[in-house]
């Protein structure tokens, strides 16, 4: 699978909630899990761990069922949660590439323990996947609902780049991000939550962050970019908290 059949992807892609409940065969499962065991971290530093699962090992509140399932379990600690989403956003990509439905699940849980990941790691999210019972791309782009790029950014020599941050799936659809910063220095930050949203949406905004991240790191390198990440508490717009800052290159050839 290729970068560039990623990125072609993000352009079309669509959050699939009918699935045909046949099983994949076996290659089919074992070539997901063999793309999964090399995509790569956001974060080096934290360990995580893949979980499959199948139809009764879930409890989603949402009534929307797949034969298959991929949970991330992650080692605690600072950034675990974007680091996540730019994970299994990867996965998200490659199974709508190679002809899958997926869809991110918020709300579900894990049926049963899981005992050798319960002690040193914690769930953090899953994503159904499996063969559709409904279209599996969007038609046309103006299907995607979504805020308009000056809603999300204030680079306005940036527009191609952006468009795929853009067209980043996210939690009740509230793309929290806000792009900041220059060309060569881009700034990630988080829209603040009040005491109220905070408890509902804290955890799954930071997991959006990372799903964005892996938009706009798959958008610079198909331009030809080398993107590279740091943390460096850069000026963000008021009503937005920092998460991170991603400095650009251009890529030698």
């Amino acid at each position: 699978m290729t970068n560039s059949q990623l990125y072609e992807t993000i352009f079309k892609r669509k959050s699939i909630r009918k699935f045909d409940m046949t099983p994949l065969d076996a290659a089919a499962l074992s070539g997901i899990k063999n793309y999964a065991a090399e995509i790569r971290p956001l974060d080096k530093e934290i360990k995580y761990e893949f979980v499959y699962l199948v139809t009764n090992d879930v409890k989603n509140l949402l009534p929307i069922k797949a034969p298959h399932y991929i949970c991330i379990y992650s080692e605690k600690k600072e950034g675990y949660l974007t680091n996540a989403g730019f994970l299994l956003q990867q996965m998200d990509l490659y199974f709508s590439a190679n002809h899958l439905g997926s869809c991110w699940l918020g709300m579900a849980k894990v049926a049963g323990d899981i005992p050798d990941k319960k002690n040193s790691m914690e769930f953090v999210i899953m994503i159904a996947f499996g063969k559709t019972d409904e279209p599996l791309y969007r038609s046309d782009i103006a299907e995607f609902k979504r805020k308009n790029l000056t809603e999300i950014t204030n680079l306005t020599d940036c527009k191609e780049l952006l468009e795929p941050v853009r067209l980043a799936p996210s939690a009740s659809n509230s793309q929290p991000w806000y792009i900041s910063g220059s060309k060569e220095e881009i700034i990630v930050s988080r829209k603040s939550l009040n005491i109220i949203m905070a408890p509902i949406y804290n955890k799954m905004n930071q997991v959006d962050i990372g799903i964005a991240l892996y938009h706009l790191w798959l958008s610079l390198e198909y331009h030809g970019f080398t993107p590279d990440l740091a943390y460096e508490k850069g000026n963000v717009p008021k009503g937005y908290d920092y998460m991170a800052t991603v400095h650009v290159r251009k890529t030698l050839s």
